[in-house]
């Protein structure tokens, strides 16, 4: 029992009996030099509302992780410190929470992005290709202009393979704000926060349960398996990266005009080109099969220059 739990029960004795402090604490077996002694300890509000405001962001953050984020910020705190308030919030992990005692989680309204690589959503999507194999598929959208830097389908993901899709594409079209993101194990990872603290990009983790939280990959997803995966066989891994590739430049780049509405997406992230007329070659791009051409057909079709 620890000393506050028994300050209070040797003044209920007291009250109650009618005995005296000396008394109380000897019946107790609680020293009278702990029952008056006063906590010269510092204020901890400010610290104490700090690790509440982490733990509700990241859930799956354990104590060290926790402490980790406090001395990035600056706060002057030692580890055991740390696990002291992280204890006595009653913080600590469980191995297994059951989803219907969740409780919703209030959160500020999130701000807009005001440009490109301001904010990007990040999800996973399942699928499998034509033997019955399990792939899954790494998806990213930038919320402003909607454009899709990643689209890499693997057997299996793990954090270390999250980072490095990222920086395969990161170092050529810039790094983003905010990444935004469930509290799937790939995300809330060490490696993928190591990343995002060297690279100065701040993770936001949607509340558990909560998939409107992050409803521009949600809304991406359903397109894109109603549009690609849902259209096509993968017969191999290799095979699956490719046709997912040729869609991601389709959509990208001729599907539909970015929010701009007169230039597509994947211009969105530089500067305008000159007009089609001046131009020499003609691109090629692929659009989905209409119904004349069967289900999961692709038709190539060739831009001619005017």
């Amino acid at each position: 029992m620890r000393p506050g739990r028994k300050r209070e029960l040797v003044a209920e004795t007291c009250d109650e009996w009618n005995v005296s402090i000396r008394r109380a604490c000897r019946v107790l077996e609680f020293d009278t030099s702990t029952y008056h002694y006063k906590s010269r300890r510092r204020d901890q509000a400010g610290i104490e509302a700090r690790i509440k405001d982490i733990c509700a962001t990241r859930v799956r953050y354990g104590y060290r992780r926790v402490h980790v984020m406090l001395t990035r910020e600056g706060w002057d705190i030692n580890m055991k410190r740390t696990y002291r308030i992280y204890r006595d919030l009653g913080l600590q992990l469980r191995n297994k929470t059951p989803k219907r005692r969740v409780k919703a989680k209030l959160r500020e309204g999130r701000e807009e992005a005001v440009g490109p690589n301001d904010v990007w959503a990040m999800d996973f999507v399942h699928d499998q290709l034509a033997t019955g194999k399990k792939i899954r598929v790494l998806t990213v959208v930038d919320t402003f202009s909607r454009y899709v830097p990643v689209l890499d389908p693997r057997f299996s993901y793990r954090a270390e393979d999250v980072v490095r899709a990222l920086e395969q594409v990161c170092p050529k079209i810039g790094y983003p704000k905010t990444i935004r993101v469930d509290q799937g194990s790939e995300f809330v990872s060490r490696d993928l926060d190591l990343w995002a603290y060297a690279k100065g990009v701040t993770l936001d983790f949607s509340r558990p349960g909560k998939p409107t939280d992050n409803a521009y990959i949600e809304a991406f997803n359903g397109r894109f398996r109603a549009e690609c995966l849902s259209a096509h066989w993968f017969l191999t891994l290799a095979d699956a990266a490719e046709k997912l590739e040729d869609w991601r430049r389709y959509y990208n780049g001729c599907a539909r005009m970015g929010r701009s509405g007169t230039r597509p997406r994947s211009r969105c992230l530089i500067p305008m080109a000159p007009p089609a007329r001046h131009r020499e070659k003609a691109g090629k791009f692929y659009l989905p099969a209409g119904p004349k051409n069967g289900i999961g057909a692709l038709r190539a079709e060739t831009l001619i220059a005017a």
